[in-house]
């Protein structure tokens, strides 16, 4: 790899960032993020400009000679703008020292080199020159350069020192090594960077979840998720994230059968979702698909290992998981409804694919029902090809079947063509059970295909069940 990298400092944002360090005379460069994609060959649009000085006065003079407007965060000591499609952000180098208890840093005003050694990893510790004198020079006092040709991860201080004082700099290392690893070169976190993080495992209990899960979203967002889950998982990480997932670990034996090990298979399922689809909260649904199973499971000696329910459980563990990490309610919803439904399509194959079933199956699902089929699909982890291909095939079965049933009955966003006002307006009623039991009534009917779903046949299913229910029409 180059020591200079020219090509990713011709935007003009760093000509006049240089120009204004010269008229400031103070010392500028960009740092981090950029730096490090810049020799990866990745695309960034997100640009950290670290000043011997004040970011702010910096930043407020950049804005005035490019004309745009800046905003300023004076709790932080750091200014941003945006210019020709990219967020830059300033702020002043500094020194940081921390107490045990709280992750919010003790600033004081430092070189660049103070700045470098507070960064996370040598990798994010690289330093472009914004001097006309130095202009694009590389400053890399931990070997950054190295390490990030090598595909390493690795703390510019002591790992036990970088972790206790910011705990979230753990979830940072996974994340890293998740997000850049490519199948021509996977990045590793240095043994005695994990073996720290091991003993500093408990440490994230001072983090807000916020955090946590920011970085949780983000490994979810990467290539292959599941590298980064099994280092959580083999790191100690977990436990204080998501015990529910740690619970699926290991294989349980009895008269020499055993089950399979539903952790690996969970991050299986994960990464092919991951292959097919970039939803984030479908590949939350694959991550939390069987954490069910611990609580469900039993063994039957006639049987062997059972999981019986465990969509049901999984599915009412969703809501607290996402309440514990201050995940959107609202998209937990979706991942409860994919956990209560991801068996429900083998079991169309199984038990024969009739109409009622699809109907019934597109009414639940309503328009997630795409997704749901690409969770089944990805839910297929068996080293068996024939077993694989068979039931991807009766998966095939089942997809025309949908598209068939909803052509034809149009159930997947249901609507019930009695009304509780249309009922109340026949039989000169208010609101009562009756109305209830006659639109549940008239559903049924359609999803059991016993009348069409349309006004007219459901009118007359209504008003000959009406009378047994003690409904008449007045007068």
């Amino acid at each position: 790899m180059s020591t200079i990298v020219q090509s990713g400092l011709d935007r003009p944002i760093f000509g006049i960032v240089s120009e204004v360090a010269a008229e400031k005379g103070v010392r500028a460069f960009v740092i981090g993020g950029y730096v490090r994609d810049c020799f990866l060959g990745r695309p960034c649009n997100d640009i950290d400009i670290v000043v011997e000085g004040s970011g702010i006065d910096f930043a407020r003079a950049v804005g005035e000679k490019t004309g745009k407007y800046v905003s300023y965060f004076k709790n932080f000591g750091t200014a941003m703008l945006h210019y020709a499609g990219d967020e830059i952000e300033f702020v002043g180098a500094r020194k940081e020292s921390y107490r045990r208890e709280s992750r919010k840093p003790i600033v004081e005003d430092g070189t660049l080199e103070d700045d470098q050694f507070r960064r996370d990893f040598t990798i994010n510790a690289m330093a472009f020159s914004l001097q006309k004198d130095s202009f694009g020079e590389l400053v890399d006092p931990f070997g950054g350069i190295r390490d990030l040709a090598a595909g390493i991860i690795r703390t510019p201080l002591e790992p036990d020192t970088t972790y206790s004082d910011d705990p979230l700099r753990m979830l940072r290392a996974i994340r890293f090594a998740a997000k850049l690893s490519t199948p021509e070169l996977e990045f590793r976190i240095v043994d005695e960077s994990l073996e720290s993080m091991r003993r500093m495992a408990s440490r994230v209990e001072i983090l807000s979840m916020e955090r946590i899960t920011e970085e949780l979203n983000k490994m979810l967002a990467t290539s292959r998720p599941s590298m980064a889950f099994a280092l959580l998982e083999s790191t100690g990480l977990l436990q204080y994230i998501l015990p529910e997932l740690c619970a699926l670990k290991g294989v349980e034996t009895v008269e020499g059968r055993g089950h399979k090990e539903n952790f690996s298979h969970s991050l299986m399922v994960l990464d092919n979702v991951a292959a097919v689809s970039d939803k984030l909260w479908l590949r939350w649904a694959a991550l939390l698909h069987d954490i069910g199973k611990p609580a469900s499971k039993r063994f039957d000696p006639s049987l062997g290992w059972t999981f019986h329910g465990h969509d049901i459980i999984g599915s009412k563990m969703v809501p607290r998981i996402f309440n514990r990490l201050k995940l959107p309610l609202d998209d937990g919803k979706y991942v409860r409804k994919l956990v209560w439904l991801h068996l429900r399509p083998i079991a169309l194959v199984d038990d024969g694919v009739t109409d009622s079933a699809v109907r019934r199956l597109l009414f639940d699902a309503g328009d997630d029902i795409e997704d749901l089929m690409l969770l089944c699909r990805a839910d297929v982890t068996s080293k068996n090809p024939a077993k694989v291909a068979r039931i991807q095939s009766n998966f095939s079965l089942v997809e025309q079947k949908l598209v068939e049933v909803e052509a034809r009955d149009a159930v997947r966003n249901f609507k019930n063509p009695i009304t509780g006002e249309y009922v109340m307006e026949v039989y000169g009623i208010g609101p009562c059970k009756a109305i209830g039991d006659i639109k549940e009534y008239v559903k049924e009917a359609i999803l059991d295909g016993r009348i069409p779903n349309e006004f007219a046949a459901a009118d007359a299913l209504m008003r000959q069940y009406a009378p047994s229910i003690g409904l008449e029409i007045k007068g």
